[in-house]
């Protein structure tokens, strides 16, 4: 019965490996493997669990390797872009990209949190990637951060924006650009540069190949987390990519 049991658990790990195999089979031994594994069910139903707990694992390393190999592939583009806005240490030993939109709440959540991260492990170099996915108003503000950019007010119209509570329309991004000592006439230019759409269609193309459907999004190393997480987190993930000494 130990054998027949892992028989069962290999084939539920190679479901498609089986159909392959299945085709050197004759009708007769197909149904004869049917049988052993309908007979082996009936006996121990635990088993159809642990083979679907084991192939579930591993697809997730599957996955996982997946998402490293993809980080990998495009590193350069992640981590060393020298157009991305940064935040922290230019100089960070650790670089941490967040991929963001300035209308999600959960990103206005991770907010505070970023802010006191960076305070409180001075080696860490925050990239930012604005990913506008939740309609024309995350659009607008992600193409003013990115001209706000051009007159060095980046990080205070990024500031702004995550703790605004209201929708960034373009009265409400003109109000917020002239009170952080934004030149309102020229950040309007600036934000309809064929440039700028240009890098929000890079920084989409890049969050589509590492399989990145929400925000916020992080990525340090070669880790991919969705969603927003706690500092303990944070500080976890920093200190294990941190180089050893």
């Amino acid at each position: 019965m130990k054998i027949v049991l892992g028989a069962v658990i290999a084939l539920a790990l190679a479901t498609s490996a089986h159909a392959q195999e299945s085709a050197r089979f004759t009708p007769e031994q197909r149904q004869e493997v049917v049988g052993i594994l309908r007979e082996a069910l009936r006996q121990d139903p635990s088993i159809l669990r642990d083979a679907l707990v084991a192939l579930e694992a591993a697809e997730t390393r599957d996955r996982e390797g997946a998402l490293r190999a993809a980080v990998a592939a495009h590193a350069d583009a992640l981590f060393r872009d020298p157009a991305d806005p940064v935040r922290g240490n230019p100089q960070g030993v650790v670089t941490l990209v967040e991929f963001f939109d300035a209308r999600c709440g959960y990103c206005k959540q991770l907010h505070p949190t970023m802010e006191q991260l960076l305070r409180r492990q001075p080696d860490v170099r925050l990239v930012l990637k604005d990913l506008p996915i939740l309609g024309p108003n995350s659009v607008l503000a992600s193409r003013a951060l990115l001209a706000a950019q051009r007159q060095g007010k980046y990080a205070e119209l990024h500031d702004a924006l995550l703790k605004l509570r209201e929708e960034p329309a373009e009265p409400v991004l003109r109000r917020e650009a002239e009170r952080i000592g934004l030149d309102w006439a020229r950040l309007r230019r600036e934000m309809d540069d064929p440039v700028v759409q240009q890098r929000l269609a890079g920084t989409m193309r890049l969050a589509q190949a590492l399989r990145i459907e929400g925000t916020p999004a992080l990525v340090i190393g070669d880790t991919v987390i969705p969603g927003a997480v706690d500092l303990a987190t944070l500080e976890r993930l920093v200190a294990e990519a941190r180089p050893a000494r």
